[in-house]
């Protein structure tokens, strides 16, 4: 048992009901090729246990675990005392495991076991560790008994009951007092103390039990005595548990109450448990029977004799069948089947017999009994040594088997084997045989380390046999445990290059490198290296290695593949714009870095800006991209980045700038606007999207119905340069052909798509009616100030082209004072300054073959009016005057609309406007000044201002001061009534889908008129999108959010009793942003 306060002791002693409970243990399998051995050290001494575990069919490293004793893992004890050490030799495949003992301690003997494990295999060795200076209790105890047993000293020991010692004692004392007393069968003692350990009850069987145990001598006699409580009670005795029947050895007493046990001669086989039964009741003791010394009577003679010979040694004791130990010089002799040592015994004699001895068996041979011991020298000698054959100095290929042999004489001399002083131990690789006078040396596959001066020795000779074996093995480059694909280095370039490669030779190849000025070469016994100090591009090649020794040749090439970023991308090539994107293409970097091209990044930039913005953070892998959400007429550039295993390339020179242009939306409202035989006349309008790329003009394209050469997606161009105008005439087509007519519209960003007619269109001439479409402005007096320019365009349509013609109030009408100029489709009358004889109604006539119409131009020159006429005062009274007046005798071509009054004081005759814009030939001023005396003047009014100059009154009005009777004049009641009339028309709108439109008109009317919306002719009544209001003559229609349905032509009409009134506009409504 080992100390509390050790460092790693083996902790509390097992307690005695646990020392019968074995220890499962998994099955043992041949995992340690070489165990770890026992060993002695002083105490403060270094010693270490070394396990060797062969990985040949091992796919990973084994589990070992070291223990003290039976549990103590030590994994958990290492540091300064206890080191764990493990390694693997890659060329044998060999794990070894070490364990270190620095500066042992004496608590550090003892047991130790090595347990090694891998899946469902294990292996398990134990040892032992002796610490010199540290006392083993049972090799101690051993050495005591065997000491008590030579030199008895019965008379001067006292007798002593070493139960009731281990009664009292702790269980830690049980091995002390075991020493101390000769306890030999310690373990069964404390089995038996755990038994008589428990609590006694009283019995009622029995007034005296059986002591806990006896002891006698080898032959005494013992008595075992109970008293009985009751004396007739049936008894019976027991040993070991079996029922004892009275023999001669066996003699059962009764004494009263007394029951007695007699056991005559004792032996060795009466040492058992007893035990007597009263009834029910049992009370057990343990009967333990001394051995008497065995005594040396015949001492044992020293012997010299020669080897080969029989040695045969006798020794004589004092007793038959006794126990007795042969050793020599100390160690037990080993007497098994297989042993060179046979033990015989007859009698008293006892006789060790050697039948071939050998020089090992000089030495002191020795008989212990227990009560003594007797020794005796023997001396083996060897015969004169005679060589018969000597060992051949040999050179061997590496790999093939090895053979030495010898002849010595005598040839029963065993030998043994040194390599370069080591020696040789047989072993799976390694045969050492001997057959008579011939020894052998066999190595299955030689190995360089093979190589040497080996020695044979003949055990117990000073001579020797040697030869000098030298292994040679052609050169070799294990490229292959380099692990590189293809003998392919690869390296990132800047950084520093250096490769070991393995070689193999013995002996030591002259290694030749054809490499490169800028490669470092360095030879090392079991490899070369390549160094270079910084990889360049221009290092990637193949370097060629070449080994040389006297049993060979051999070479191998390294290829080196110095990996870099790759170089930039070309200078990307943008194809095609868009309104907010492009298309741009590059051509992949010339030298791709050594490494594939994983992608790439695109940048762009505005010109005028140096900030650039990255458009794609995942790797693009293709060599196209299109960069999108750019404003559109803001010129960009691009570059690109190569992306490999390495890194990022040097971005690719700018693109260069280009301007995101996007093509118009198609032409709108495409109609043909006229047919002849030969020639087809087209109009449209404007895209309603133009964009920043403006527009350069239109595109008309056709191709005749059922062509083979053409189709609508091959069409004919008919004007090779573009026209701005929105209206083209295709010539030169065959008569009575159809053809499909498409427009686009052309931009710097190319064409847009094309508005195609849907028919096809009849190339040939139809009479169509004339018909003169006045505009609205025209249908009422079309009125100009003289001086001012008068240009009327009126159109008409017809088919073929109508002849027009002009009257004046009937009469043809003077070029000289208005000029007329006629087109195909409308008629223009011009007069460059307007006079008022320019005035009167203008007849138009338009004539296709037998078809006319007509229409009539009201033109209405105006100037300013004349003065009023006859201004006189009619009435002064107070401070009122009245005054009355005529109109003027030229209105100035118009309607006067007003006339404006003023007065001045007689005395300064400055001119003061007393009224403006009144209506009426008569007025009263008032709040004249009493006693000023006043004149008066009044300009007249029209449409063009007020007239040149005033008509004054020839006299003045005096304001006097007396009273004076007003003459109240009689009055005519105007009549307001009149019919409807729209002073303000209604408007042709353009509207956006989804936003509120209003049309908007003006009606004046007595009394106040009735105002019907309509839609197409059809009255808007209670429809929730139109809401309509009346504010002072001002009528407004609203529209809730159109849509394209709502267009069409829409209608105000106005209806009193003296008549009705009725305007039109046209509402075209759009879809949003403009589509």
């Amino acid at each position: 048992m080992g100390r509390k306060d050790s460092v790693w002791s083996l902790g509390e002693g097992q307690a005695p009901e646990d020392l019968d409970k074995t220890v499962d243990t998994p099955p043992l399998s041949s995992l340690l090729i070489e165990r770890p051995q026992g060993g002695s050290i002083t105490v403060g001494g270094d010693i270490s246990f070394v396990a060797k575990v062969e990985a040949q069919d091992l796919l990973r490293k084994p589990t070992i675990k070291w223990f003290k004793g039976k549990w103590m893992d030590l994994a958990s004890k290492t540091g300064k005392h206890l080191q764990l050490k493990e390694t693997f030799d890659r060329r044998t495949k060999i794990h070894t495991f070490e364990m270190h003992i620095i500066k042992a301690k004496d608590n550090y003997a003892g047991n130790y076991r090595c347990e090694v494990t891998y899946k469902d295999k294990f292996d398990s060795c134990s040892f032992d560790l002796e610490v010199k200076g540290f006392v083993d209790i049972r090799s101690a105890f051993k050495r005591r008994f065997l000491l008590n047993r030579q030199e008895p000293k019965q008379d001067e020991t006292p007798e002593v009951d070493v139960w009731e010692i281990l009664k009292s004692a702790r269980p830690d004392q049980y091995e002390k007092i075991a020493f101390e007393y000769g306890i030999t069968d310690l373990r069964g003692l404390l089995k038996r103390l755990k038994k008589t350990k428990k609590e006694e009850k009283k019995s009622e069987a029995f007034s005296k039990k059986l002591d806990p145990a006896y002891q006698v001598d080898k032959g005494g006699k013992i008595r075992l005595v109970v008293d009985l409580t009751d004396p007739t009670v049936e008894l019976k005795w027991y040993k070991n548990g079996q029922e004892i029947r009275p023999t001669p050895k066996f003699i059962f007493e009764q004494k009263g109450t007394q029951r007695i046990l007699v056991i005559n001669n004792c032996g060795l086989n009466d040492d058992a448990a007893y035990s007597v039964a009263a009834g029910e009741e049992k009370c057990t003791t343990e009967l333990f029977v001394k051995e008497l010394p065995v005594k040396i009577t015949k001492e044992i003679e020293a012997v010299k004799t020669t080897v080969n010979e029989r040695i045969e040694l006798e020794c004589e004791v004092s007793e038959e069948g006794a126990q007795v130990k042969w050793c020599k010089n100390g160690v037990e002799v080993p007497t098994g089947p297989r042993s060179r040592y046979r033990v015989k015994s007859d009698g008293l004699k006892h006789w060790l017999i050697i039948d071939d001895a050998s020089k090992e068996d000089t030495g002191t041979f020795s008989l212990m009994a227990s009560g003594g011991t007797s020794e005796a020298k023997v001396q083996v000698e060897l015969k004169p040594l005679k060589i018969i054959q000597d060992l051949q100095d040999m050179t061997v290929l590496l790999g093939q088997p090895l053979k030495m042999h010898c002849e010595i004489f005598p040839g029963n001399v065993p030998g043994r084997w040194y390599r370069n002083g080591q020696l040789i131990q047989s072993n799976d690789r390694i045969n050492i045989l001997q057959r008579a006078k011939n020894h052998r040396l066999e190595i299955v596959n030689s190995t360089i380390h093979d190589a040497g001066d080996y020695t044979f020795v003949p055990e117990g000779y000073s001579q020797s046999l040697c030869a000098k074996i030298h292994i040679v093995d052609p050169p070799r480059v294990h490229l292959e445990s380099l692990n590189f694909p293809d003998n392919t280095v690869t390296i990132v370039a800047g950084n520093k290059l250096r490769v070991e490669i393995p070689i193999s030779g013995e002996p030591a190849p002259r290694v030749i490198l054809d490499s490169g000025h800028r490669v470092r070469a360095e030879t090392f016994p079991d490899h070369t290296s390549l160094t270079i100090d910084i990889a360049e591009k221009e290092d990637t090649g193949n370097y060629k290695i070449v080994l040389q020794n006297e049993a060979g040749e051999a070479g191998a090439c390294v290829k080196v593949k110095v990996v870099d970023i790759p170089d930039p991308p070309e200078v990307p090539l943008v194809t095609e714009v868009g309104g907010d994107w492009c298309s741009m293409t590059w051509e992949p970097p010339i030298y791709d870095g050594g490494s594939p091209i994983l992608g790439y990044f695109i940048e762009r930039k505005k010109k005028q800006s140096s900030r650039w913005m990255r458009l794609n953070f995942d790797l693009n892998k293709e060599t196209t991209f299109e960069p999108k959400k750019m404003i559109e007429g803001v010129p960009y550039e691009v570059r690109v980045f190569a992306v490999n295993a390495i890194g990022v390339s040097k971005p690719s020179e700018p693109s260069k700038a280009f301007v995101p242009l996007a093509v118009t939306s198609e032409p709108t409202m495409l109609v043909v606007d006229d047919v002849t035989d030969t020639t087809v006349t087209m109009k449209w309008r404007p895209p309603d999207t133009i964009g920043a790329a403006g527009l350069d003009g239109y595109l008309v394209e056709y191709c005749i119905e059922g062509s083979k050469k053409h189709s609508i997606d091959m069409p004919l161009v008919t004007n090779k340069e573009l026209t701005e105008k929105t209206k083209y005439t295709i010539t030169g087509l065959p008569p009575e052909a159809k053809i499909l007519v498409r427009v686009r519209a052309i931009n710097a960003a190319g064409a847009s798509t094309p508005r195609t007619l849907q028919h096809s269109i009849l190339v040939k001439e139809v009479i169509e009616p004339p018909k003169i479409r006045i505009p609205r402005h025209l249908k009422q007096t079309y009125t100009r100030k003289v001086g001012e320019a008068v240009n009327l365009v009126i159109p008409f349509m017809g088919k073929p082209r109508p002849k027009v013609s002009w009257l004046k109030e009937g009469q043809t009408v003077d070029p000289t004072q208005v000029t007329i100029r006629n087109t195909d489709c409308d008629s223009i009358i011009f007069i460059r300054k307007a006079e008022r004889k320019h005035s009167g109604k203008y007849d138009m006539k338009v004539e296709v073959e037998n078809h006319v119409d007509t229409a009539i131009v009201d033109i209405q020159i105006v100037d300013l009016p004349g003065p009023p006429q006859c201004v006189k005062i009619d009435e002064v009274w107070g401070g009122n005057v009245a005054l009355d007046w005529t109109p003027p005798k030229d209105n100035g071509n118009a309607a006067i609309t007003g006339y404006t009054i003023q007065k001045a004081d007689k005395k300064t005759m400055e001119w003061y406007t007393c009224i403006e814009h009144y209506h009426r030939t008569c007025i009263t001023i008032t709040e004249l000044v009493v006693g000023n005396e006043y004149y008066f003047r009044i300009y007249s009014e029209n449409m063009v201002g007020l007239s040149e100059g005033a008509t004054q009154t020839k006299d003045s009005a005096l304001i006097i001061k007396e009273g004076m009777q007003l003459k109240n004049p009689e009055y005519i009641d105007h009549d307001f009534k009149e019919p409807p009339k729209f002073t303000q028309p209604l408007i042709n709108t353009f509207a956006i889908a989804g936003y509120n439109a209003t049309l908007n008109c003006s009606v004046r009317a007595n009394p106040r008129p009735k105002v019907i919306w309509m839609k197409n002719k059809i009255a808007i009544i209670d429809d929730p999108r139109y809401r309509m209001f009346s504010n002072q003559g001002v009528c407004t229609l609203e529209i809730r959010k159109p849509s394209p349905y709502d267009g069409g032509m829409y209608s105000c009409k106005a209806i009193n009793d003296l008549g009705d009134a009725l305007v039109e506009c046209k509402l075209e409504v759009k879809g949003q942003f403009g589509l």
